[in-house]
């Protein structure tokens, strides 16, 4: 067989199982440094890693010997086990099932690398501009009695960055 050449960069998203915020930070690097040795084990070449209390990012070169969902299913079958064996939670912890996958050229590796390695900076200022978007539903237009229920719920509110 001839030999084969890819250029597969992934980026999986996958959560802690119903969203709970269990990923504390005094243990969250070590869990990283495992995570990463489950992907370099099977083959691939983790470039970046980050996350939060809820759920986390990984990007890796993928080689296709095996397919996603398999890495993927090992990944959290390992990294459940070794989180439980060290009782880093209490009671069970379990990942959501499902993830997130996609794929990014060469030229994107920086920007995608910056977007994980800064995923604290990220939801930090996602929480604020939510809880900025409350404070503001909740005050000025269910005060002021301004428009229709929808209108009146910040669920229904999207926050969208400008990018200018």
């Amino acid at each position: 067989m001839e030999k084969t050449y890819t250029q597969l960069y992934i980026h999986v998203v996958f959560s802690v199982q119903q969203r709970a915020p269990l990923i504390h930070k005094g243990w969250r690097d070590r869990l990283f440094q495992y995570i990463t040795a489950i992907v370099q084990d099977h083959g691939h070449k983790m470039l970046a890693i980050g996350g939060v209390e809820d759920h986390i990012h990984l990007f890796f070169n993928f080689k296709p010997s095996e397919s996603l969902s398999t890495l993927i299913k090992e990944i959290k079958r390992d990294s459940s086990i070794w989180i439980n064996k060290n009782r880093f939670v209490k009671g069970r912890f379990s990942w959501q099932e499902g993830y997130g996958a996609f794929t990014y050229s060469i030229s994107q590796i920086p920007a995608v690398c910056g977007y994980i390695g800064n995923q604290e900076a990220h939801h930090r200022k996602k929480h604020l501009l939510r809880n900025m978007m409350k404070y503001y539903v909740n005050t000025v237009i269910k005060k002021h009695g301004i428009g229709h229920p929808p209108l009146a719920d910040a669920s229904y509110i999207a926050i969208i960055p400008y990018r200018g």
